[in-house]
């Protein structure tokens, strides 16, 4: 069919199941579709998904002649940022909320009779924690800075806490766990899910700790490695460790590695299987050889570009049959599992990517 000969409403249909960048491309075309792709509306909406923003202002708050001026303003001055970091933060942004001051900072301390180490007080000045605004709550929000996973039913997403509520809640940890009134410790993020996750912090020595299984009835907690929590992140990030996942139309962070050494990966057949898995400490149980140490892992399965070749012939997908996995603890196999390749009730195609999401233990 001719692209000239289309109605807008056809284009503009078209266009909008496109991402910025490709309609930028498709602009080049034609004077028709250059039309189209500079309608307002449509840039109104890509400034909407990506940048929550519903009026047309540059990153200073300037107001800008159109939302496609807004969207090439924001572009451009994050331009030597990865994209999906930018949008991530910008989408973050409404959870953060003002910093507080030094007067209630220091009312902070004296309520729990401790005093919060210099970084720490830095950072609620400028920013006190997040604020949950979404309907659902913040367990249906996946914009916590920290990042998280999940298996199964367990979904954890950890948020940084505003200081009155990091108050009130180690106090009632405290209360709960039986810890001194005098204990440094003060909790600063926390997963707000089912499966509660914990990060405490040692105003002492600036160490992050983790609630264990037993943490409600023993106060069992595990040190972080390394004990900069946000610059951990951030460095994961960085290096490719751990990257952005979206899902259902979400963007979060996934901590389980995505590059090598952190992960194992394989080809066969030209289909990509990579294993990863991440630490879980709130159900590990130090007392249990058995739990002592449980992990989360990871299976991804996705298609090269040129498809799978199998008897020398090509496939655009390939269906999954069975699956053999092999979990060791250093020479010692833990799990043998050799069984139907079915994901929750259903055997699945390959087409693109694939995630399997399952529980182990080391």
């Amino acid at each position: 069919m001719d692209l000239e000969a289309m109605g807008d409403l056809v284009l503009h249909t078209i266009l909008s199941n496109l991402t910025p960048k490709d309609t930028a491309i498709a602009a080049c075309v034609s004077n028709k579709l250059k039309s189209s792709a500079s309608a307002d509306i449509l840039w109104s909406k890509f400034c909407s998904q990506e940048l929550d923003l519903n009026e047309p202002i540059d990153p200073l708050g300037n107001p800008t002649p159109s939302f496609k001026a807004c969207y090439q303003a924001w572009l451009e001055a994050f331009s030597m940022y990865p994209w999906p970091l930018v949008m991530r933060v910008k989408r973050s942004e409404a959870t953060l909320c003002k910093g507080v001051s030094e007067v209630e900072i220091q009312k902070s301390e004296r309520i729990l009779k401790l005093k919060l180490p210099l970084p720490t007080r830095i950072l609620y000045r400028f920013c006190d924690g997040q604020e949950f605004k979404s309907p659902g709550g913040a367990g249906g929000s996946l914009l916590g800075l920290i990042g998280g996973y999940s298996f199964y039913t367990h979904l954890v997403n950890v948020f940084l806490l505003p200081l009155n509520v990091a108050v009130l809640k180690t106090k009632e940890i405290i209360r709960q766990i039986g810890l001194s009134s005098r204990s440094q410790y003060i909790v600063v993020a926390a997963s707000y899910t089912e499966s509660e996750k914990v990060f405490f912090l040692n105003c002492i020595t600036g160490q992050l700790h983790v609630g264990t299984v037993n943490l409600a009835t023993e106060g069992e907690m595990i040190p972080c490695v390394p004990n900069v929590l946000i610059s951990s992140v951030h460095d994961s990030n960085e290096n490719g460790m751990i990257k952005l996942r979206e899902e259902r139309g979400t963007r979060s962070i996934s901590l389980f590695p995505e590059e090598p050494p952190f992960c194992s990966t394989a080809i066969t057949n030209r289909v990509k299987v990579r294993a990863s898995a991440v630490f879980v400490p709130e159900i590990a149980d130090l007392e249990d050889e058995r739990r002592k140490y449980t992990f989360s892992y990871s299976i991804r399965m996705s298609l090269l570009s040129e498809g799978c070749v199998i008897n020398g012939i090509p496939y655009s997908s390939c269906q999954l049959q069975r699956r053999h996995w092999i979990i060791c603890a250093n020479d010692r196999v833990e799990s043998d599992v050799n069984d139907e390749a079915v994901i929750g009730q259903f055997t699945r195609t390959i087409h693109q990517i694939l995630v399997w999401p399952c529980s182990g233990r080391r």
